[in-house]
């Protein structure tokens, strides 16, 4: 595991536009693995700059989203497919036809989670795939449990999770209770993985993953069995 401590958000959020720019440059056709949520906001910042300069180019990008809230229509401002569109898609020359998402509004979450999983496995598998990690030490939406789901699945959001979140809400009762998520091997799919931490409250989880130690209550710790894996970490998430 690579571990890569910059000295604040701004540093680490280049530090991770810097190796997604350089694997786009490489293969110009990549698979993305994207996250959402205020960790990477300022990577894709930096990225819809280097396009909008002519530096890089989306255009035979294809992409795959960890999560989204279910239920939730596309349209709705705090689907993670309306964030994906408004803090990179919209401003980039990617075809939206080769960003995928979630369907928050499956009738049939199960059948939805092995779509999903039919689609990263048609796509030959992720290139890189972008991780944020919660205070729980959760990845994706896979919470801390006794087990965990190796494939896209409905997961019930725990209180925490629902309390953190819900600032991004107008209230906490409008937040969604449940959301789909890549699994665990799902995840694991991607050839090399970057996650980000940043602030004091990501320390302990960024301590936890450090330790080499495996648990299911902290599920970021299993990224301690995939090959290749750099943290990226401003000093409030490593030095607390």
């Amino acid at each position: 595991m690579n571990v890569i401590v910059t000295k604040d958000y701004a540093e680490m959020s280049s530090a991770a536009a810097k190796i997604v720019s350089e694997l786009i440059k490489n293969k110009p056709d990549c698979v993305l693995g994207l996250a959402t949520g205020s960790t990477p906001e300022g990577m894709y910042a930096q990225l819809v700059q280097e396009c909008k300069e002519g530096s890089l180019d989306f255009s035979a990008v294809r992409s795959v989203n960890l999560d989204e809230y279910y239920p939730i229509k596309p349209d709705n401002d705090q689907s993670y497919r309306y964030f994906m569109n408004d803090k990179l898609f919209n401003h980039v020359n990617i075809d939206k036809a080769n960003t995928n998402v979630p369907n928050g509004m499956t009738e049939n979450p199960e059948e939805e989670g092995a779509r999903y999983d039919k689609i990263i496995a048609n796509l030959g598998g992720i290139d890189l795939q972008i991780l944020g990690i919660g205070q729980n030490g959760h990845i994706g939406f896979n919470e801390p449990d006794e087990e965990l789901v190796s494939g896209t699945h409905l997961v019930d959001l725990t209180e925490d999770t629902i309390q953190v979140n819900s600032r991004f809400f107008a209230s906490i009762d409008e937040v969604p209770k449940q959301a789909l998520t890549m699994g665990i091997g799902s995840i694991f799919t991607a050839r090399s993985i970057i996650i980000m931490a940043s602030g004091k409250n990501k320390h302990d989880a960024i301590s936890k993953l450090l330790s080499g130690k495996i648990t299911t209550q902290c599920p970021a710790t299993m990224l301690n069995l995939h090959p290749d894996v750099t943290v990226i970490c401003d000093e409030g998430a490593y030095n607390g």
